[in-house]
């Protein structure tokens, strides 16, 4: 069956009379090299400019033109202060405020400072499509919304009454995550249409289909444990206590390499986000934006604009800054094997079993 962009794009944003439609993508430039998925999403966002310009006065909207802007080198970093928009530099907030709906299809996700930025700009829906890629139209963005909103219904109150999140990896490590301080519960759900409100969630992944929170971040955070990951085909072990990665374990170069960074970084040592993902159309392709939302994954780094305390001020710069998932879906070669919401009377609540969520 033939992607239907219009059907997606409707059942998202519900346009109506006076939108005015923007898409944007970041490009390469010195050290940040092009790439062949990159060069071909590009293609692939002008395809959808021009076949969404083409039903565009259906629904009485505007459609700008593209918009482009330097990539940061880094996902979740904020986004350069100036980007290209009608052939002249235009600042990046200049180009959010003459738009009420916003696609970003960039090499390096644009969401956390898409999140920020919406505070100030109250009438802008965004859809931030980090690594996106045509195969995409045939399963994630695919997916019936309608069905994927009710799912996340039925996750968000869990996140928002539990205190913790027990996981149990394929691997026999376990983690639990700490959610007693009830932070923002952030849901994916790909509704992003208009009269939401100034505090309501206007930015959203696509693919969408997930639910997740900042765990407590505090000096006494009971999240604690053993998280393994396999990076780069080399198996490592994050070792987590007091919502900090305080080390990891393995014998090659990614372990080595990564005890590096979080020693040189010391914000990349947080536990940024627990999550999970909801898109039953979601495939495992090794694409981290589609990988997340098929099942269970927590983040570090960065995590203010899911109301965390770890903002990009606490990286040494701007090219440092980092918020990054690691998956656990089923088709990964690690699995959650099962996770628990726990409540404050001790009671536990199964949403995953082997990778999947339960019934």
């Amino acid at each position: 069956m033939a992607f239907d962009l219009e059907k997606l794009f409707v059942d998202v944003f519900a346009p109506q009379a006076g939108d005015i439609l923007t898409i944007m993508y970041d490009l390469p430039h010195g050290k940040i090299q092009d790439n062949r998925a990159w060069l071909d999403r590009r293609r692939m966002a002008d395809e959808w400019h021009t076949q969404i310009s083409a039903f565009s006065r259906k629904y009485g909207m505007t459609v700008n033109p593209i918009a482009t802007y330097d990539a940061t080198g880094s996902h979740n970093s904020n986004m350069p202060e100036y980007g290209m928009w009608r052939d002249q530099q235009t600042s990046i907030e200049d180009i959010l405020e003459n738009s009420t709906i916003v696609i970003v299809m960039p090499e390096y996700s644009a969401t956390a400072p898409l999140m920020c930025l919406s505070k100030k700009h109250v009438n802008l829906r965004a859809a931030s499509m980090p690594t996106v890629t045509r195969g995409m139209e045939l399963t994630a963005l695919a997916a019936d919304y309608a069905k994927v909103a009710a799912v996340c219904a039925q996750l968000a109150p869990l996140f928002r009454k539990a205190h913790g999140i027990e996981v149990q990896f394929s691997t026999g490590h376990t983690c639990h995550f700490d959610i007693s301080n009830h932070t923002s519960v952030f849901v994916d759900n790909a509704i992003l249409h208009p009269g939401a409100g100034r505090d309501a969630d206007r930015v959203k992944n696509l693919p969408s289909g997930e639910v997740c929170t900042c765990p407590n971040e505090s000096k006494d955070s009971l999240t604690a444990g053993e998280i393994p990951a396999i990076i780069d085909g080399e198996m490592i072990v994050f070792v987590v206590k007091t919502n900090q990665i305080i080390g990891v374990k393995g014998d090659g170069p990614i372990a080595a390499r990564m005890r590096q960074e979080f020693a040189a970084e010391p914000a990349l040592r947080n536990i940024a986000e627990v999550a999970i993902g909801c898109n039953d159309k979601a495939v495992v392709t090794g694409n981290v934006l589609e990988d997340e939302k098929a099942g269970f994954h927590w983040a570090f780094g960065r995590s203010d604009f899911l109301g965390g305390m770890v903002s990009d001020k606490d990286f040494s710069s701007p090219d440092k800054v980092l918020h990054e998932d690691i998956v656990y879906a089923r088709g990964n070669p690690i699995v959650c094997k099962r996770l628990d919401f726990i409540f404050l009377n001790g009671t536990r609540k199964t949403a995953i079993t082997d990778g999947v969520l339960c019934g």
